[in-house]
């Protein structure tokens, strides 16, 4: 259905598109889909000590504003990250502000933390008990005088309504937030959310999402740090500033972040890297360019321990989880692995 549908969506613009795909969902206008491998042994893992279909989740910025995450969870995916949330409500940059790039199965977004803002989103969970393992990533607001007290706000609106929250310090569309990869920077933003964790009581897992575009001597820092604070989670990676010499679409040069199949292989990358530096100690969340069994198999192999995608989706429709998995399922069954979970970290460095 998507497939005779997406040339159709695809006239419409990718913001608006975008817009009613999540009425769709609110609505249940999309039904559940049917999943041959739901409950599937090979697929079934534990995340942040809670047991999971399977490994595929959603990526924040799907659902910024937490309105259709059970939906999501119908459609097979393992668990569900919603926003990026920032402390006030705050309408993001000016659009146009996402362009599809159809030749390279990308997007590029300058969307700018677009937010209801975190009490809505806050209100919105409580009355809606998420079904599923959901995640919340939060985010300062554009003119904030307190970055990092944003984060604090964050913290506090959220630990006891999530199963983790993400510290995104990785979007190139809000000036100067990449600046938190610095590793005084990121020290002080880390010991600070440990402190108020230590405040709320809350034992709810911290992930940091960060940049593909850093060094790998950024990655060293960077894993010390969440390695001494016992940070539970890094999701490798968010969208990339760089990398567009090789792409076909005109709107290639359009100023923010890429997002789909440009970006696997730099993620594939920075992930090895990382799964090298942690040691097992961290969960390794793997984002880039995840649309297919053998992408997914990539990012395992690269020593991602979970994967997530939203691009994917746009390109392959609401049954990519399903698609994934029984692509997935042929390799594994030719490799003679039971479990995913076999094949992580096996890439040869």
């Amino acid at each position: 259905m998507f497939s005779k549908l997406r040339s159709l969506i695809f006239k419409i613009d990718p913001e608006i598109a975008h817009n009613l795909a999540i009425k769709s969902l609110k609505f249940n206008f999309v039904s559940t889909i049917f999943d041959e491998n739901k409950n599937n042994p090979m697929f079934q893992t534990t995340l942040f000590g809670k047991q999971i279909d399977n490994p595929i989740g959603m990526a924040a910025g799907f659902d910024k504003n937490a309105e259709v995450y059970n939906p999501l969870f119908k459609l097979g995916f393992g668990f569900v990250e919603v926003g990026t949330v920032t402390p006030l409500k705050q309408y993001g940059n000016s659009k146009p502000r996402v362009f599809r790039l159809e030749e390279d199965q990308a997007l590029i977004n300058r969307l700018g933390f677009n937010s209801f803002g975190a009490e809505d989103i806050n209100s919105r969970i409580r009355s809606n008990t998420p079904t599923g393992l959901l995640g919340i990533n939060i985010g300062p607001n554009e003119d904030t005088k307190d970055r990092l007290n944003d984060y604090l706000i964050g913290l506090r609106t959220f630990h006891d309504i999530s199963d983790y929250i993400t510290i995104n310090i990785s979007s190139p569309n809000t000036e100067n937030l990449r600046d938190f990869h610095d590793q005084i920077k990121l020290e002080e933003l880390i010991s600070s959310i440990e402190q108020e964790k230590k405040k709320l009581k809350s034992k709810t897992p911290i992930v940091v999402k960060i940049s593909p575009d850093i060094s790998k001597e950024q990655a060293t820092q960077i894993s010390q740090i969440l390695l001494k604070h016992e940070i539970k989670g890094i999701i490798v990676s968010n969208t990339t500033e760089g990398n567009r010499e090789k792409l076909q679409s005109t709107s290639k040069y359009q100023k923010g972040g890429l997002s789909g199949k440009p970006l696997e292989t730099i993620s594939n990358q920075l992930i090895n890297i990382f799964y090298n530096l942690l040691k097992g100690k961290i969960e390794i969340i793997g984002v880039g360019g995840v649309d297919s069994g053998k992408s997914a198999y990539d990012k395992f192999l690269s020593g991602a321990n979970f994967i997530q995608l939203y691009t994917g989706m746009v390109y392959q429709g609401p049954n990519i989880v399903g698609k994934i998995k029984k692509e997935l399922k042929e390799i594994l069954i030719n490799e003679n692995v039971s479990n995913f979970k076999d094949i992580v970290g096996k890439k040869s460095n």
